[in-house]
Parts: C-alpha cells; sequence; structure tokens
C-alpha cells in the first residue's frame, strides 16, 4: 500500500460523481476553506480552486470517471493524486457517509499522509488500454453466443457438432439439425452475431497490435519470447503493466497481478488470507492463462510442473507457475532481455 506523503499548502479532496463533484478544500492547519456541490464541469472547478491554487493539491477517489479531472490538472499544472478506493475503505469508516462527508474526508486522508495512492494511468497508452478491455467484453459476449449454441442442442437431446462451431468452417448444416423451424432460426441469429464478432475482434486485435509497436515494440516482442505468451496475452500484459519502474520490487509486482496470496496474522499466528479483490484482474487472467499454455508442446515445462506437483499438488503447481511467469516478466521488462528458458527451469529448485 503507497501513501502519498508530500506536504502542501492546500489540500482538495472531491467525491466525483458522473454530473457532479463535491470538492472541500483544507489548509495545512485542517481549517476547511471550501465546501459546496458542483457541477462536473472544468470551469467550475478551476474557479472553485482558483484562490487556493498556491502549492495545490488535489486528490479524487478511483472511480471511472476520473480522466478528464486527471488530464485538466495535468493541463493546469495542478498536483493530482488518485486514491485506492479499496484501500481507502479498509483504513476508514463512518456512521454517516455521503458525497459532502466523503469530500472532506478525502481531504483529510491527503493532509495526514494517509491516502493510499492509485496507479494514475497516462492519456497517452489510456485509450488503447480500454480497447482491449472491450474486445475482452465482446470475446465474452462472443462466448455465450456459442454456450447457447450448445444448451439449445442439450434442451433438443440433439448430438453436439462434432467439430467446434467456433471456427466457421464447422457451423454448415448445424442449424438445419433441428426439426423445429424457431429453433433453427434461433441458430441461426446466434451464428450471424458470432460472424459479426469475429470481424470486429479481429479487427480490433489488428488495430492494437499496431499500437503496440508504435508504443513500445521492444517490451511487446520481449513479451513474445516466453512460451505460453502470444499476441493477446502480450498485449494485455503490456497495456495492463504500462510502466514495469512504476513496481519497486518483483514481489510488490506480483501482489498487483494478484499472483501472491496476502497473509493475515496477529500475535505470531496466522489467521489466513485476504485482499483478493485488490490488484489487477486482467493480468491475473494473463498469467494463469499464459502457465496453461506455457505446458503446450514443451516438454521441459512439462517436467517442471510435475516436479512441482509432487511437492505441492497439481493445482497449487499451476498456481506457483503463473507466479514465476509474473517474476520472470517482471525482470525481462526491467532488465530489457529476452526470455531465457533455462534460468527460468533452474529457478526454485
Amino acid at each position: 500500500m503507497r501513501f502519498y506523503t508530500e506536504t502542501h499548502r492546500h489540500y482538495c479532496g472531491i467525491d466525483l460523481q458522473a454530473k457532479t463533484l463535491y470538492l472541500g478544500i483544507l489548509d495545512q492547519e485542517g481549517q476547511v476553506l471550501f465546501h459546496k456541490n458542483l457541477r462536473s464541469r472544468p470551469e467550475e472547478f478551476l474557479a472553485a480552486v482558483g484562490p487556493y491554487r498556491e502549492d495545490l493539491v488535489v486528490a479524487v477517489e478511483c472511480m471511472f470517471t476520473w480522466y478528464w479531472l486527471a488530464d485538466l490538472c495535468r493541463k493546469e499544472g495542478i498536483e493530482f493524486v488518485l486514491g485506492h478506493a479499496l484501500y481507502r475503505k479498509a483504513i476508514h469508516g463512518a456512521k454517516a457517509k455521503n458525497d459532502k462527508v466523503d469530500a472532506l474526508k478525502i481531504a483529510a486522508l491527503l493532509r495526514g499522509g494517509n491516502l493510499p495512492q492509485a496507479y494514475v494511468y497516462p492519456p497517452e497508452m489510456r485509450a488503447t488500454r480500454d480497447l482491449l478491455r472491450r474486445r475482452l467484453h465482446l470475446v465474452r459476449r462472443r462466448g455465450s453466443l456459442l454456450a447457447h449454441i450448445q444448451n439449445t442442442h442439450h434442451q433438443y437431446n440433439l448430438p453436439e457438432p462434432s467439430a467446434k462451431v467456433a471456427y466457421k468452417a464447422n457451423r454448415e448444416g448445424v442449424a438445419e439439425a433441428f426439426a423445429e423451424p424457431d429453433a433453427r432460426k434461433s441458430l441461426e441469429v446466434d451464428f450471424r452475431l458470432i460472424e459479426q464478432y469475429d470481424e470486429i475482434i479481429r479487427d480490433i486485435e489488428l488495430h492494437l497490435e499496431r499500437r503496440a509497436k508504435q508504443h513500445d515494440p521492444q517490451a511487446y516482442h520481449r513479451l513474445r519470447s516466453v512460451p505460453g505468451i502470444g499476441k493477446i496475452l502480450a498485449l494485455t500484459i503490456l497495456y495492463e503493466i504500462h510502466d514495469i519502474g512504476s513496481f519497486e520490487r518483483v514481489q510488490d509486482f506480483l501482489s498487483y497481478a494478484r499472483l501472491v496470496k496476502c497473509e493475515h496474522s496477529s500475535a505470531g499466528k496466522r489467521l489466513g488470507s485476504g485482499g483478493a479483490k485488490i490488484g489487477n484482474a486482467h493480468l491475473k487472467w494473463a498469467f494463469s492463462e499464459a502457465a496453461a499454455l506455457f505446458l503446450r508442446n514443451n516438454p521441459e515445462g512439462q517436467k517442471h510442473l510435475r516436479r512441482l506437483a509432487g511437492r505441492h499438488g497439481k493445482a497449487k503447481a499451476l498456481s506457483i507457475l503463473a507466479a514465476k511467469l509474473g517474476r520472470a516478466v517482471y525482470l525481462l521488462l526491467s532488465r530489457e532481455r529476452a526470455f531465457d528458458m533455462g534460468r527460468f527451469l533452474a529457478q526454485g529448485r
């Protein structure tokens, strides 16, 4: 957990919504200088903070509407801090909770050096990352259509197609196997939608690959050197990390990627683990997929997994493999070198 500990003359806390923002400003002594509800408009924000611009820091809780405010502060030369929503929830509470109360709470945590920070993703690559996440949403929608086709076969007690209908060449004659005309029509609709998703997803992937080669081609190709990390996983890891230098230690990176458990203990006794939802779910998915794909056509990798499974069991062995891949990715990005299979397999022996 990283806290913002810089000192300033004025501390501004904002409870930000889509159409409104509640803004509170404190001085160094904790006196309330400004506390008012405003519309979420740049001119109103700048007018409110205008008298306090000298040595001002602005903090807002991380939610989907923070982009415009971060970019505005950057343009105006105002220090901006993005508060980590889950960590902030863990360190303070109140009997009454509303926008008015939360705005001053954010300012007070900022003033006291107790505001946990989230990473302010820069605008140069932010839209590309959002497009990559949008692609994942479309892939899942496509998957739900394929699941509906499978379920329809079960409903009518028909055998499933012998080949995967995810591929266009295997879809011919599948809908015609249903005697019920409305069932046939339902599957035809599914296939037409899947074709549209296929075309859109291919176009997005091509665009993303071009953008990756513009933003950071060296890092992209280093990621592709890892067995099991293909085009989509490399794109996901590249854009979800952005700057490997933002992680001081490999342990910080593994925690952010949800590849290690956070232990809870008291008086020397282990009480379990927690914080499972704190971190990047996209990186967790990417490294879990990479661990499974790492084993494909990789006898050395399969032998390594069997050795891990003998010590820890198969399920935990896969988790350990995913964490090892995360560590390898951290080192290859931070040290700017390609993946070394021999060194990877030698670690932890």
